[in-house]
């Protein structure tokens, strides 16, 4: 079950149904359990948080009938205690527990995904409720102040809410400077400036003033910060950051260096954490050896892959994101992956100017340029010294009664110097104070160093020192905490209560706070993860105790389950929420899909079945398609017995970005051998469709063909539907096309599932556009934006953004239409998706020729095909319509040769592509060429030839009308319609006749 506080109190099967809890006091009951889920609520502390300093007479037996009604609701057990009520369930099922999590993690987008507020909203009465909705609020405004992640939306939202909370107010300046905004900026500045004056008697802080500063210079809005959230202060290394910091002015690579526990990688944090501009942390530990680093640096990025354009290379998307911008990109853990590494991070300093890269590694990258840091010991010369220091503050988080005096200072220093002022060490060391006295801690590692060193202290390597003190904190657990410790090693990136104690056993969920308080495991938000050094010892424990396969199994079929049970939710109402619950878990559902494909097939080909459509709505398709191929390669070409579909899934998946099978079958068969149809799985149907392309209408087989590729679903009926419109669009039947597409709509709209609604919305808006109804098609671009905006910032929303604004051009709302190619210059950017930056720039170049600035329209024009590809349908097309600018510039200018000699280039590529709207596009401007050479008669044969190419589709760019009306003028109605009547019967051999000869 799941349960919800982030709004209304809910509680939710693993289906998706709603139980119904009714009454406030029962709510209230499931909320204050829920809240501490997993563990013990002594009734004195239910009474208190239902009930306050009043409670009534009989209140211990009011609150155990109440617990027997709950009991009796819910799917998951309520145990009672003598010390009180504990609800069995995950810590990672209550929402508000995994939004902390989140947030901790890094994952601010994920965390506010999660959000229904205002927390608790149905029990706001309760006495417990005030305090706790209030720290979900504040840590979701600090997640927003502190993360570029919210849209312009929920800031406004926010900032309404709390006007003179300034971080906040300078976030939605900078998010509206960055659309292109700001008169809206400034406004709101002013609005904040005279309440902070009026309501506090203050000016605007610092980090406001400089947000007003850049909109007022025009300058590029402050970076965003993408770094993991500490869990313990930081402690005694202010002179190393000062140090690293002025090392990554001078240099554009820096590699912090040392072994394990050091304190690379939280230096690495610090140093970061001061830099202006963008920064983004990329943790390499959980690669495998040889793991893809461009792919986990693609992903950290959140580039995303979405639409139906063909996928590139992780490296070159890498240099398309980051060409152009000031970043710096910490690299952490780099030493198992040093070679790769180093080839990615020299590749993208020599592409990108305004890059920087911070690594840690335990050996030097070796890359040209490169400034090499080593990560000093903490000195322990006194009670003042940083290592000193160090440990009083991890000693007193493990037992308060801890205390820096004259008697515990000698004993401190002698620990920190035995331990070669290693934090990793003195951090463990310090965390047994909780059980050892001091006295004793300094003994035992005096007795253990004394042997490891054999009298020559100084000679002995650090890494030893720190292998021999997690031996020594190890030793010292019980049996049953060493089975669970060993176990953990298996996940990638942490475990919940509920996936530890299906992998490492029962009991594992006992053993787990144990290991918190013994420092060799991390926990925050309910989630569990050692650190990389004590994890590499605990794994090296299990393969001696010979359980390696044997847990690693467990794993993976724990994330198959976890797998299947997120699946139809993906496709539904609760996706955002249940996209976040697998982007948790991305690392371990990697590192599963890897380990079965070296010992398990079937299982690894279930997993990637299960995960297809969460790689997909991710826009991580190229790591979904590798993982799905390094799967059909282990298993081999042919499908095991009883995994027909989930193999076909695998082979479509790994085809859909590329990824070639060498013996699988061909998407474009028919049906498959042992294939019984329809597919069970709705992400099959999709891409055996895209496999497929659109068929033409009139296919004998079409009908047989639908059987075998849709399933029952509504989901897939929906998507069928829309695969239908496109059929009739493609056709010219723009009537029964809409119809289909708004079946289409009614479908997903009642499953609640945002991608398919935004496609189909996107579909019905080209079809008001095609029926000349600009308002109607904008008010479903718009809504298509705003269901698209919720997955985040993508190519695909950056795309509908041009077009939204080449709507805007044509009619003449050129100060909307400029805001709209602001934004999506800054997505297509961000996402490394030069193609779309090319559509941007060549909508700028029409708002610009359009107003009359030729020479700035010229200007984005050959921006727009500097960054163009080639070589592929999509980025050509782009080519085209740009060349079709460029030419109609000359023409502006007078020059009908050099602009025919242009056009001339587009249909050359149309003629190669077989692209029948782009000749149209060009036949319409050579019209505009006729016209100014006074030939009237071939400009209304080329105006008929480019309706006939588009079919029913009217035209409404003012280019077009306006040659239109020109010819008629020229030629009077009945003359122009004949004319365009001979044209629209050229068809596209004719057109390209015309337009050569």
């Amino acid at each position: 079950m799941r349960f919800g506080v982030l709004g209304p109190v809910v509680a939710r099967r693993v289906d998706g149904s709603e139980i119904r809890v009714g009454g406030v006091g029962l709510r209230a009951l499931l909320a204050v359990l829920a809240v501490d889920a997993g563990r013990v609520v002594g009734v004195d502390r239910l009474v208190d948080a239902l009930y306050g300093e009043r409670p009534p007479v009989g209140v211990v037996n009011a609150v155990q009938s109440q617990v027997s009604r709950l009991r009796s609701l819910l799917d998951v057990g309520v145990e009672r205690s003598a010390a009180g009520y504990r609800l069995v369930v995950d810590p990672w099922d209550v929402d508000a527990l995994r939004f902390e999590e989140l947030v901790a993690r890094g994952l601010p987008g994920e965390a506010l995904a999660l959000w229904r507020g205002p927390a608790l909203a149905d029990v706001r009465d309760a006495p417990f409720a005030a305090v706790l909705a209030a720290r979900w609020e504040e840590l979701r405004l600090k997640a927003v102040e502190d993360h570029d992640v919210a849209p312009v939306a929920v800031l406004r939202e926010l900032v309404a809410a709390h006007p003179l909370r300034e971080r906040l107010v300078a976030r939605l300046v900078r998010a509206l400077h960055g659309e292109g905004r700001q008169a809206e900026a400034l406004a709101l500045v002013d609005r904040t400036r005279r309440a902070l004056a009026e309501e506090l008697g203050a000016d605007p802080s610092p980090e406001l003033a400089a947000a007003h500063g850049e909109v007022l210079r025009g300058e590029r809005p402050a970076g965003r910060h993408v770094l993991p959230a500490q869990l313990t202060s930081f402690v005694g290394r202010g002179e190393e950051v000062r140090l690293v910091g002025e090392a990554l002015d001078r240099a554009r690579l820096v590699t912090l260096l040392g072994p394990g526990g050091a304190g690379k990688t939280r230096l690495a944090v610090e140093v970061a954490a001061t830099r202006p501009g963008d920064v983004f942390f990329v943790d390499l530990a959980p690669l495998g050896a040889g793991g893809d680093v461009p792919q986990a640096v693609v992903t950290a990025l959140g580039l995303r892959e979405d639409g139906l354009r063909v996928a590139r290379a992780a490296r070159e998307r890498l240099v398309a994101a980051l060409a152009g911008r000031d970043v710096l990109l910490v690299l952490d853990n780099c030493e198992h992956v040093v070679e790769d590494a180093a080839a990615l991070a020299g590749a993208l300093l020599v592409a990108c100017p305004g890059l920087r890269v911070l690594a840690t590694s335990r050996e030097a990258l070796g890359v040209t340029g490169e400034t090499v840091r080593p990560v000093p010991p903490l000195p322990a010369v006194d009670g003042s010294s940083p290592a000193v220091a160090l440990f009083a503050d991890r000693a007193v988080a493990a037992d308060p009664s801890f205390r820096l005096d004259a008697g515990t200072v000698p004993l401190v220093v002698a620990i920190c110097r035995a331990l070669d002022g290693m934090p990793l060490a003195i951090e463990l060391a310090a965390a047994r104070v909780r059980s050892l006295p001091l006295a004793e801690v300094a003994a035992r590692l005096d007795d253990r160093f004394r042997l490891l060193s054999r009298g020559n202290r100084a000679a002995a390597p650090r890494h030893r020192t720190l292998h021999a003190v997690v031996e020594w904190s190890w030793d010292l657990l019980s049996a049953e905490e060493r089975v669970v410790a060993r176990r953990l090693t298996v996940f990638s990136d942490g475990a919940t209560l509920e996936s530890a104690a299906a992998v490492c056993g029962a009991g594992a969920d006992d053993v787990l706070p144990m290991l918190v308080d013994k420092s060799l495991v991390e926990v925050s938000g309910g989630r569990y993860r050692m650190l990389d050094t004590i994890r590499a010892f605990g794994a090296a424990r299990l393969a001696e105790a010979g359980e390696r396969d044997a847990v690693r199994r467990a794993h993976a079929r724990w994330f198959l389950r976890v797998a299947v049970r997120a699946t139809p939710h993906l496709l539904r109402g609760e996706q955002l929420e249940w996209l976040a619950v697998l982007a948790a878990e991305h690392e371990n559902l990697k590192s599963a899909i890897r380990w079965a494909a070296g010992h398990a097939g079937e299982l690894a080909l279930r997993l990637v079945a299960e995960l297809g459509w969460y790689f997909w709505l991710r826009g991580l398709r190229s790591e979904g398609s590798a993982l799905a191929a390094e799967v059909v390669r282990a298993v081999g070409p042919v499908a095991p017995a009883g995994l027909i579909e989930e193999h076909l899934l695998c082979v479509l998946a790994a085809s859909a970005a590329g990824e070639v099978v060498p013996g699988a079958l061909s998407p474009r068969q028919d049906v498959p051998e042992g294939f019984v149809g329809p597919p069970t799985r709705p992400f099959l149907t999709m891409l055996w469709g895209m496999a497929y392309g659109v068929p033409d209408l009139g296919e004998p087989t079409l009908d047989a063909r639908r059987g075998h590729l849709v399933g029952a679903d509504p989901w897939s009926r929906s998507l069928a539907l829309a695969g239908l419109g496109m059929q009739y669009q493609y056709a010219g039947r723009l009537g029964e096309a809409r119809e289909a597409h708004e079946s289409a709509l009614a479908g997903f709209r009642g499953l609640g599932e945002r991608w398919g609604m935004s496609m189909v919305l996107a579909q019905l808006a080209e079809l008001s556009r095609a029926a000349g109804d600009l308002s109607c098609a904008l008010a479903y671009l718009d809504e298509a934006l705003a269901l698209g905006e919720q997955f985040g910032a993508t190519e695909h929303t950056a795309s509908m953004l041009a077009r939204r604004a080449e709507w805007h051009c044509h009619r003449g709302s050129f100060d909307a239409a400029w805001a709209d190619l602001e934004r999506a210059a800054v997505m297509a950017r961000s996402q490394g998706s030069v193609e779309t930056l090319a559509e941007v720039r060549l909508g700028m170049a029409e708002v610009a020729r359009h107003r009359g600035e030729l020479v700035v329209a010229r200007g984005w024009c050959e921006e727009a095909l500097r960054v163009c590809p080639r070589g592929w349908f999509g980025p050509e097309e782009v080519r085209s319509h740009l060349h079709v600018a460029v030419g109609r510039l000359e023409l502006a200018g007078g020059d009908v040769a050099a602009a025919r000699a242009v056009w001339g280039l587009v249909v050359e590529s149309a003629a190669e592509w077989g692209n029948p709207m782009v000749l149209a596009k060009v036949a319409e401007a050579w019209a505009q060429s006729c016209l100014a050479e006074g030939d009237a008669v071939g400009a209304a044969e080329l105006l008929g030839a480019a309706r006939g190419l588009r079919g029913a589709v009217a035209p409404v760019d003012p280019d077009v009308l306006a040659a239109e009306s020109a010819a008629r003028t020229a030629l009077g109605a009945e003359g122009f319609a004949a004319a365009s009547a001979r044209g629209a019967g050229f068809g596209r051999d004719g057109v390209l006749a015309a337009l050569r000869g």
